[in-house]
């Protein structure tokens, strides 16, 4: 396939819409904005990105290439609440200029070749449909074929509500496109923006082998509102941030926007056995120790199984 360049105008347009920052106030010129990568340089808020622009900001130029460009949402369900599932897809799409929520390609990030997928929270969210989930299962498919790391950006309220249960086994679906590319001791870098909810957080982005945040991004399966509906408690400060998230384990690192792209880069090279010079063989890394004892070691080896015979179900299924 040829190679192609997104569309980054919707960079210029965000940062020309801005009519302040959300978290101190302060107006910034749109030209400083975007300069700054759409981060607040008053105060350090990161603005959201859309997919394209988060691409034009990791990819070398002239070095993307679509991965699974060809694959169409459609209406399983026939569904309808205010309106008609398929009416809020053609919306999305006009706003976005995406076909649907999650964009994936093969590129190089200073480079180093990478398979590379970015979730747009502004078409319907970012939620995970067929769609999404079908085409992460074809990116990781050719991060294999081409031996090259996969890295995933997401932003996604979670699974998409109209296509039900056909969203939900999206999880499973992705969880085990992840289990076959364990197998291969290839690299996977996870990077959550704001904000990185529900099924999306309870899938893949939290399965990668280095998990990095953005400082400020709401992480959660379930969020503060709903929580304190449910348990009749106060949310702590600070609740759901990838700070939070942090300190508690979680995720590995937060990085800001400006240092993302040496980062991701530093972090690839490190899992591929730390040869520093780009377009040289890389080396794998070694199999894993696999002998595992006791109680966990055995929960471990059942989990195990049971994902090898829900990947054999999925490569013979529909979704």
């Amino acid at each position: 396939m040829a190679e192609t360049r997104p569309d980054v105008r919707n960079l210029d347009d965000a940062a020309d819409a801005m009519s302040g920052c959300p978290r101190c106030g302060r107006h910034v010129v749109p030209e400083a904005l975007k300069a700054a990568l759409m981060v607040c340089p008053m105060c350090g808020y990161h603005h959201a990105l859309g997919a394209l622009q988060r691409i034009a900001q990791l990819a070398d130029a002239g070095s993307w290439e679509d991965v699974a460009s060809d694959v169409r949402p459609g209406d399983p369900l026939e569904f309808v609440d205010l309106r008609p599932y398929p009416d809020r897809l053609r919306s999305a799409q006009v706003a976005t200029g995406l076909v649907e929520a999650f964009v994936a390609g093969r590129c190089r990030i200073e480079g180093l070749p990478v398979a590379l997928g970015v979730l747009d929270f502004g078409f319907l969210g970012g939620s995970m449909g067929a769609v999404v989930g079908e085409v992460f299962w074809r990116l990781v498919q050719r991060s294999i074929t081409d031996g090259v790391p996969l890295v995933v950006v997401t932003a996604s309220g979670g699974a998409r509500m109209q296509e039900g249960l056909i969203s939900l086994v999206q999880m499973a679906k992705t969880v085990v496109a992840l289990e076959v590319l364990r197998d291969t001791h290839l690299p996977f870098v996870a990077v959550l923006s704001n904000p990185t909810t529900g099924g999306v957080l309870a899938s893949f982005a939290s399965l990668a082998d280095v998990i990095v945040a953005e400082p400020g991004a709401q992480l959660w399966f379930t969020g503060p509102r709903v929580r304190e509906l449910t348990t009749h408690e106060h949310t702590p400060d600070g609740f759901g941030t990838a700070e939070e998230a942090l300190e508690c384990g979680h995720i590995d690192m937060v990085v800001p926007r400006g240092e993302l792209r040496q980062r991701l880069v530093d972090l690839l090279i490190l899992l591929q056995g730390g040869e520093s010079a780009i377009g040289e063989a890389i080396p794998q890394r070694s199999a894993p120790f696999r002998r595992r004892a006791g109680a966990l070691g055995r929960a471990l080896e059942r989990t195990t199984g049971l994902a090898r015979a829900l990947r054999r179900w999925v490569r013979g299924g529909d979704y």
